[in-house]
């Protein structure tokens, strides 16, 4: 490969997030230092790679982040500080050739995309810290069905929870699988409370990625607590991922600036994720609930749909 031959694929994308995108790169010389690269080379494969220099790149992404964070009621001097410039004049002239009216002027629009600028290359200001990459229009297709899986994923795991508040407190924390662990990050799945908990608390992480917020808090696992848990986050899952399906966006990319190096996930990748774990563990919790005397349903999505459609 020669040194102005793109790579392709994840680990280009997590070198230019590396160079052009780092807190402490602001000028050309210190991104393309970081990439062991001479600034002429650098911006040569940048802007072969991405199609927009890496200078214009990052000074979109740091104005979507800027608008984003003014939509959220931060000053003007605040941001325009945080966004590298020197002086507020000067940050204002750039929001307002860019967004066509000044940062002060008041804007509500606080969407996972409102704050985009077009670009040529999909890469977005994902907040609160992170970048969205568009998937190629080549790779889009709406999917209902997968929709339809997740609506009744989430509506299983509602009646599962609701049946679990007449379950005896020491048969919902009873180890019946000591050792068991799902996912090795999410810690032991040994009890129904564990599994539960864990149905749950995988739609709050995942909601949180998406809609770009801080990590939330563990709530309390009693049944009641769940519940109320599974409440506020169920209806915003089911609405990102059904405006996934309505536009196609199964493969789009969401990057984890946080990460070390950067980390992507493709949303069509997550949905799959966060559904087929839910499915074991929904018949894990089913298991059970059996074995703990309570009559519970198959969870076959041919009779909720029927029940739905009656």
């Amino acid at each position: 490969m020669t040194s102005d031959q793109v790579p392709t694929g994840r680990d280009r994308l997590r070198e230019l997030l590396d160079a052009v995108l780092d807190e402490d790169n602001r000028t050309l010389g210190e991104m393309a230092g970081d990439a062991f690269a001479s600034p002429w080379h650098f911006s040569r494969q940048v802007a072969r790679g991405a199609g927009e220099p890496p200078v214009a790149l990052r000074r979109r992404v740091e104005l979507e982040r800027a608008a984003w964070q003014l939509a959220g009621g931060a000053s003007v001097t605040e941001v325009a500080f945080s966004a590298g410039y020197e002086s507020v004049e000067g940050f204002s002239r750039a929001f307002h050739r860019a967004y066509g009216r000044p940062p002060g002027q008041s804007c509500t629009a606080r969407t996972r995309d409102g704050h985009w600028l077009p670009a040529p290359n999909g890469v977005h200001f994902h907040p609160p810290t992170s970048l969205w990459v568009t998937g190629e229009q080549g790779s889009r297709g709406g999917d209902e069905v997968t929709a339809l899986l997740v609506h009744h994923a989430l509506e299983d795991t509602r009646a599962l929870l609701d049946l679990a508040t007449g379950v005896p407190e020491d048969e919902y924390r009873r180890p019946r699988a000591p050792g068991l662990q799902v996912l090795p990050w999410d810690g032991p799945d040994e009890s129904l409370a564990a599994v539960l908990d864990h149905l749950v608390w995988a739609t709050e992480v995942w909601l949180a990625a998406v809609e770009g917020a801080d990590s939330p808090a563990h709530g309390a696992d009693d049944p009641a607590t769940l519940l109320a848990r599974h409440d506020r986050a169920a209806p915003r899952w089911l609405a990102f991922v059904r405006e996934v399906s309505r536009r196609g966006a199964w493969g789009d990319r969401l990057v984890d600036a946080l990460c070390e190096p950067p980390e992507t996930f493709v949303v069509g990748s997550v949905v799959a994720h966060v559904l087929t774990f839910s499915a074991y563990r929904r018949q894990l919790a089913r298991h059970w609930f059996r074995a703990a005397g309570v009559e519970v349903d198959a969870g076959d999505p041919i009779d909720w749909l029927s029940r739905r459609n009656a």
